[in-house]
């Protein structure tokens, strides 16, 4: 498959899907059901990966984790103020993760990153191995690009947290999701320019 057409299926199978299952679902099954629901797009695509690429792509897994975890919260009995949120705060989990594999010896970025390049041509993920261990600046770059996104990722659920409960509702659900998209632009902004400048030193 050519590589822009497997990226835009991935992104469309990673967000576009389960947004679309969750909000559909969420009128008539509740916020688990929907959870749930917004899975099962992700467990599809894990699964013909595996059968037909042999292949498993860590985005994916990473978003399915995210949900197992944001399921957990919620069916506690302990998350009566984020339910007030009237979203899962799966993005918060996700930022978490990333800054608890930081100490870990290949952090989570890393893996996204052998997972894209294994889509772009055969045995490249063992070529990134190789340059892991032998180039200590591509190891930098990766564990930053892990912290700066774990970071936004938790500080754009704070402050999404922060807007649900200084707004109204209607009003809050509209500036929360202006804030998401916000944060995730800036973040990708900094990782293409970071990214520029990592490979121009190198």
């Amino acid at each position: 498959m050519i590589p822009s057409v497997r990226y835009t299926l991935a992104f469309f199978i990673n967000v576009v899907l389960p947004t679309a299952a969750y909000r559909i679902a969420l009128p008539h099954v509740g916020l688990l059901g929907a959870l749930l629901a917004s899975s099962v797009p992700l467990l599809a695509w894990i699964g013909i990966d595996l059968l037909r690429y042999r292949h498993f792509d860590a985005l994916s897994a990473l978003v399915l984790a995210s949900i197992a975890m944001s399921l957990l919260v919620f069916a506690s009995g302990a998350a009566d103020a984020l339910r007030a949120a009237r979203e899962p705060l799966v993005s918060g989990i996700v930022g978490l993760s990333f800054l608890l594999s930081l100490p870990l010896n290949r952090p989570l970025v890393f893996y996204l990153a052998r997972s894209t390049l294994s889509r772009e041509r055969q045995g490249r993920e063992a070529e990134f191995d190789v340059m892991w261990l032998s180039r200590p600046a591509l190891a930098r770059s990766i564990r930053v690009m892990t912290a700066v996104w774990g970071i936004g990722l938790v500080c754009e659920n704070v402050a999404r947290l922060a807007v649900v409960l200084s707004f109204d509702s209607d009003d809050a659900h509209r500036v929360s999701t202006y804030v998401g998209y916000a944060v995730y632009v800036a973040l990708t902004v900094w990782t293409i320019v970071y990214r520029h400048m990592v490979i121009k030193r190198q």
